[in-house]
């Protein structure tokens, strides 16, 4: 089948593939309203516009397609062959936009909307089920969606625009950020329970000087606040094992295969024995960060003002 070619400028090769998306998207709602009314004047009617505007638009969009659309009449119209596979096309585009408008004023409800929520995974099996429980209280019909990450990554995540918010240590200084201080939390030196500091309560950290150290992966916020206390502390940790998981180092610890400076866990852990550290200080900011500029959603800023009245009552005793 040859398609009737209407006549007039059309979109350069060179351009077309950059510009088709300009040019189509404004003006398939006024197509589709055309097609289903095959009337101008009622078509502009009901989308509120002049009809000479309308049938201008359907001029350039035929143009800038350079295929007829619409075999005319007056004002009454009718679609060709290349106008009814182009409506179907148009219609399946129109009702994507519509889902995706529905999706985000959902997202954006104050009373049942989303809040996209990053924090580390050592605050995943105790402390942010407390707190959304907590929240949720206030706001029963508000949802979540959680991520678990190390803190360089949820920032990354931040700035991509797939969180609104999270929870992270050490606590972010850069530019494009707002971030505050809500808690802190102390280290412990964890050892298995047949070394030779177990049988003590406090120890100074340049004791574990000789020791193997199992850690968290570089990149990992408490990783960098390991090195930075054991720095402080006058040595270099001398790291066997690495992983992503401050459960899976306390095994490893339990099996006899290091020490570790970790928070302390939900539950106690059989196997091993967690000694206060007294010189240096050791224990780490927990803060929450957000995009500098970016407005929230009503369900986003109530969990942040919830968030923020838990300053110093974050974690759980």
């Amino acid at each position: 089948m040859v398609h009737e070619r209407s006549s007039g400028p059309r979109l350069s090769p060179s351009s077309y593939e950059e510009d088709i998306r300009a040019v189509l998207a404004p003006r398939l709602a006024y197509f589709e309203a055309v097609a289903r009314h095959e009337h101008v004047t009622r078509a502009a009617q009901e989308l509120g516009v002049p009809q000479s505007t309308l049938s201008r638009a359907m001029v350039r969009l035929e143009a800038d397609l350079g295929i007829a659309l619409f075999a005319r009449k007056g004002r009454t119209v009718s679609l060709t062959p290349a106008g009814r596979t182009f409506l179907g096309s148009a219609e399946r585009a129109l009702g994507e936009v519509e889902k995706a408008a529905d999706s985000v004023r959902a997202d954006a409800d104050p009373a049942a909307g989303r809040v996209s929520f990053g924090f580390l995974h050592t605050m995943g099996s105790e402390t942010v089920p407390a707190l959304i429980r907590a929240f949720r209280a206030d706001h029963p019909r508000v949802r979540f969606q959680l991520v678990q990450n190390y803190g360089e990554a949820m920032i990354e995540r931040l700035r991509a625009g797939g969180l609104d918010l999270c929870l992270t240590s050490p606590v972010p200084d850069d530019p494009d950020l707002v971030t505050r201080r809500l808690d802190e939390q102390r280290l412990r030196l964890v050892v298995p329970d047949d070394h030779r500091l177990a049988s003590r309560r406090r120890v100074r950290l340049a004791e574990a000087a000789d020791e193997t150290f199992v850690t968290l992966e570089p990149g990992y916020g408490l990783r960098r606040i390991t090195d930075d206390l054991c720095a402080q502390a006058g040595f270099t940790p001398r790291v066997a094992f690495e992983g992503e998981e401050a459960e899976t180092l306390r095994g490893l610890v339990a099996a006899g295969l290091g020490v570790a400076l970790l928070p302390p866990p939900a539950v106690a852990r059989p196997g091993v024995v967690e000694l206060t550290v007294t010189a240096p200080r050791a224990a780490r900011e927990i803060g929450v960060a957000w995009l500098d500029g970016h407005p929230d959603t009503p369900p986003v800023a109530a969990f942040k003002r919830f968030l923020l009245s838990r300053r110093g009552n974050l974690l759980p005793d």
